[in-house]
């Protein structure tokens, strides 16, 4: 058989491609007539960018040229923002792609063959192992508690010649609670130095817990630390994939030889800009959303719903095997939410509509969580 007659020709991916989970993004939400649909299955800001953003990204008109490879006006805005230096900020395709340039960089094999280890809490954000993986590193999941936290202590006790990473996802999704101030210093303590301790916060600005960790305040202390935030969330960028990692200048060397070239569009740069200019107008819209989700955790709450700690822009469900059944109701009153397996159902914090119709909905429905 020709090449031509079988155009595969046999070809295979590497090993590590099939035995890795496929990534699920969020479905939209079913049509349902007389009903308008909500999708509140990607943690996406319901609310467009701020006007001065929609404007700013209106006028651009130099796509015929290649974006700064360094970002050097969003690296010198965040450095302002965040008073840090602009040097130690690398960007990339939203947090995730600041993610995976850090695990090129530092996990992957050794010259012995062996992979190295990366350690995160399971059930996390839903792309470490895919991304740990496709690194050729080794993933090493934690269970988190029954309240849906980091077990730091066990995730300690993983610790091994082999660990080269640690993620930390606070508020960690899909659960929602915050890792403190001070178990987390506690932690990184307790990890050797020569470990990269990444705190992955993605949903920052949501945070109103007062005992909350900072992630920058960490990066200023232990060399071994590193920050990772994004613009996809509260300011309503998701779509233009800007985000960013900050880290001692020992780290940022070697993560600017991994970084993708141009992963930051000049759109995406010029959006991210106007949004830190206008902070005062997102952190508005983010409060909107934060006094939602209050609404609806205190509603869950009072319906006798066990709903843990909830710090992002959504509510988890400790469903369990009763996930795909709550996901099918919630698609039959055209909201489309995030079911993982049988473990939980991830509801995002959408319009004010879409969350009243979610509360109804759990007002009726007869398996209601409880404290796993």
């Amino acid at each position: 058989m020709t090449s031509s007659e079988n155009p595969a020709g046999g070809i295979r991916p590497r090993p590590v491609v099939d035995l890795l989970p496929r990534y699920a993004a969020g479905k939209p939400p079913v049509p349902v007539e007389g009903l308008t649909s909500y999708k509140l299955s990607s943690n996406e800001n319901p609310l467009p960018p701020i006007p001065a953003v929609q404007q700013a990204i209106a006028a651009q008109t130099d796509f015929n040229r290649y974006p700064d490879p360094l970002s050097s006006r969003l690296r010198e805005a965040l450095a302002r923002f965040l008073d840090v230096p602009a040097e130690d900020i690398v960007t990339g395709a939203g947090s995730l792609g600041a993610l995976n340039q850090l695990l090129t960089t530092f996990a992957g094999q050794n010259d012995d063959g062996k992979a190295d280890e990366v350690i995160y809490a399971w059930r996390s954000f839903e792309a470490y192992p895919i991304c740990v993986g496709l690194a050729g590193a080794e993933s090493v999941r934690i269970p988190l508690t029954s309240d849906g936290r980091h077990d730091l202590d066990a995730m300690a006790a993983a610790v091994t010649a082999r660990t080269r990473m640690i993620l930390l996802c606070t508020p960690n999704n899909p659960t929602g609670p915050i890792l403190t101030a001070e178990e987390t210093e506690r932690f990184i303590h307790a990890v050797p130095a020569d470990v990269v301790v990444v705190i992955d916060e993605a949903y920052q600005e949501f945070v109103r817990a007062g005992d909350a960790v900072d992630g920058i305040a960490m990066y200023r202390k232990y060399p071994n630390v590193v920050v990772l935030r994004t613009f996809s969330k509260a300011h309503g960028l998701a779509g233009l994939r800007v985000g960013y990692s900050v880290s001692r200048p020992e780290l940022t060397q070697h993560l600017r030889v991994s970084a993708t070239p141009f992963a930051v569009s000049q759109i995406a740069e010029t959006a991210a800009v106007t949004s830190l200019e206008h902070f005062a107008d997102v952190v508005e819209r983010v409060q909107s959303l934060v006094d939602e989700r209050d609404r609806v955790t205190a509603g869950l709450r009072e319906l006798g719903w066990f709903v843990p700690e909830a710090q992002g822009n959504f509510v988890w469900l400790n469903l369990g095997e009763n996930s795909a059944e709550f996901a099918a109701l919630a698609a039959e009153r055209a909201l489309s939410v995030r079911a993982f397996g049988n473990e939980g159902v991830r509801v995002s914090i959408g319009e004010t509509e879409a969350n009243t119709r979610f509360l109804k909905l759990c007002a009726i429905y007869t398996k209601p969580p409880r404290r796993s």
